[in-house]
């Protein structure tokens, strides 16, 4: 490790800074998220969102993704195509596989969150000093870029 990477604040301190900032953006993104007309639940939204993230899905495919069984993510896509959110076919090139794929207004509900939150963020960040969104993009690049390395060993999950 260079000496660059060892000055600057503690590894604890940035950690619960981080920890901080990720609990101020889960009630930001719930609180944007209720703004709209249509309510989901935070499972369901996460379900809508990976669909949307795949085109197209099938169902073991997304309780994967959930970390769910089957049968839980079966029941959490029933409430979402009685919304209308959401419409379940036959694969075409298996018929006993169900895909998932979101419909007109599933699509146009996460666009809908997406701009509030986008908008909400907005807001915060203009009352930021130009520096320190500048600190705050360079910061969150390399955590990203950190994050991304370490799904690439999963080393986090030795660490964790």
């Amino acid at each position: 490790m260079t000496s660059s990477h060892r000055r600057g604040p503690r590894t604890a301190d940035v950690s619960s800074a981080v920890e901080s900032a990720a609990e101020v953006l889960t009630a930001l993104w719930d609180r944007t998220q209720q703004t709209s007309k249509t309510r989901v639940s935070p499972s369901q939204m996460q379900a809508l969102a990976i669909v949307e993230r795949h085109g197209q899905i099938n169902l073991n495919g997304l309780a994967a993704e959930l970390d769910a069984i089957p049968s839980s993510a079966s029941r959490l896509c029933d409430r979402l195509q009685a919304a209308g959110l959401l419409t379940r076919a036959a694969s075409v090139h298996n018929r006993r596989e169900v895909m998932l794929a979101l419909t007109r207004d599933g699509r146009a509900l996460l666009a809908e969150i997406g701009r509030n939150r986008h908008q909400a963020l907005a807001r915060i960040l203009a009352d930021m000093s130009p520096a320190g969104r500048e600190a705050l993009f360079t910061g969150l690049s390399e955590f990203n870029e950190a994050v991304t390395l370490a799904d690439a060993d999963e080393s986090w999950e030795r660490h964790a």
